[in-house]
């Protein structure tokens, strides 16, 4: 099945895939060839790919959107960025920089999801 994932800025990544992996409103989901139709919302998190040539792509997302339809997904995220790309010690600086900010106010706690989603990707690709 074909994959794009796509950010408010670029597209991020596009190939074929045996099984994408990742959070909805409604909770995890895992999405596998011939999967019924969806469109949902998607949360701060991460994305895990899997190639037909194996391993595993993972990509930080912020909110946005996943399409499922005859064999192709759409991931359409304000923000998306590949694993390997994540500065580690750079997400962490904007996540303490997030947190000390004091009240966590809806930018605020916007930038904490995506320096905590940023982290996660980073620690699922090790």
């Amino acid at each position: 099945m074909s994959v794009d994932i796509v950010a408010a800025d670029r597209l991020v990544w596009s190939g074929e895939a045996t099984m994408v992996l990742t959070r909805t409103t409604a909770g995890d989901i895992g999405i596998l060839a011939n999967h019924a139709p969806i469109l949902s919302v998607i949360v701060p998190g991460t994305v895990e790919v899997r190639p037909p040539d194996g391993g595993n792509l993972v990509f930080a997302i912020d909110t946005g959107f996943i399409s499922v339809a005859k064999n192709h997904i759409s991931i359409l995220a304000e923000y998306a960025e590949p694993a390997e790309e994540i500065d580690v010690s750079g997400a962490q600086a904007d996540l303490d920089a997030a947190r000390s900010a004091g009240d966590e106010d809806g930018d605020q706690a916007a930038l904490i999801a995506r320096a905590e989603a940023r982290l996660r990707a980073a620690e699922k690709a090790r």
